[in-house]
């Protein structure tokens, strides 16, 4: 069997685009750590050529990028963080992307959802954490159908308008052969190797040391005099206060440093 040449590449994406484009949103959607920008700017070049166009390619993105998002909602609001952590596993996506999510909705409330496609790591928990909120439905799908809309028209935009040098670009790699089709697949796998690398980092670095909540209470009742830091967010006020916590975020955390004591043990408390 024959490597597949760009020229089949590009001649799958004209006769199956709309469907790719569907199916291939809705897996990034739904966390696997498959990237839909480069597809989208080839469609957007494709709609320039007329070999697809910009309406049903709008409808396809909304539509698989919907699918997703309204599941993990769901999901989100029936299982809280614990399904936000699987998604940053599933994705690839340090653990962090949790607290990321959650300090840009304390920020800017649901309208995180018009740019949080755009930002790895936020796309892939953004719709879990509206659901966790308590968010209205009819509110949600109304905007994040706006943010899909901007993020996919933003993408099918490059390659509309940049359409001439891809043209370019795929002409010359074409030329090359079907080598530069196993080319972009090692790419492929060395992103997806270097995710999964940046994620163990990301673990590693977490592995200092740790006390358990029952630990804390014990030393707290036993009159050690410790600096407990309170990482939550207004999210988590569902959670009970620890008592004598100082409630920072990481950003003052970080910012402020001067005001952490250096002459006593220092707890960070999150969730």
């Amino acid at each position: 069997m024959g490597h597949l040449s760009i020229k089949e590449l590009i001649q799958l994406v004209e006769r199956h685009g709309y469907a790719l484009l569907f199916f291939w949103v809705l897996a990034e959607q739904g966390a696997l750590p498959v990237p839909s920008a480069p597809l989208l700017v080839a469609v957007g070049a494709l709609v320039r050529t007329g070999s697809l166009h910009a309406l049903p390619a709008m409808v396809c993105c909304l539509a698989g990028a919907l699918a997703a998002d309204i599941v993990w909602f769901y999901f989100g609001r029936s299982r809280g963080k614990r399904v936000l952590r699987f998604i940053c596993r599933v994705s690839l996506e340090p653990d962090s992307c949790v607290r990321q999510t959650e300090n840009a909705f304390t920020k800017y409330g649901l309208n995180t959802l018009f740019f949080a496609k755009f930002v790895p790591g936020l796309n892939a928990v953004a719709a879990p954490l509206a659901g966790n909120s308590g968010v209205g439905v009819v509110r949600f799908l109304a905007t994040d159908s706006l943010g899909i809309v901007m993020w996919s028209g933003a993408y099918l935009a490059v390659g509309f308008l940049f359409s001439d040098q891809i043209e370019d670009a795929l002409g010359y790699a074409q030329r090359l052969g079907s080598g530069v089709v196993i080319l972009l697949v090692g790419l492929f796998a060395a992103w997806i190797l270097w995710k999964f690398i940046q994620r163990r980092r990301f673990l590693k670095k977490l592995a200092v040391a740790r006390i358990t909540p029952e630990e804390l209470r014990d030393r707290i009742g036993a009159g050690e005099d410790l600096y407990i830091v309170d990482l939550r967010t207004t999210l988590d006020d569902d959670w009970p206060p620890v008592p004598g916590a100082v409630r920072l975020s990481i950003e003052d955390l970080t910012g402020n440093s001067k005001q952490i004591p250096r002459d006593r043990e220092i707890i960070l408390y999150c969730t």
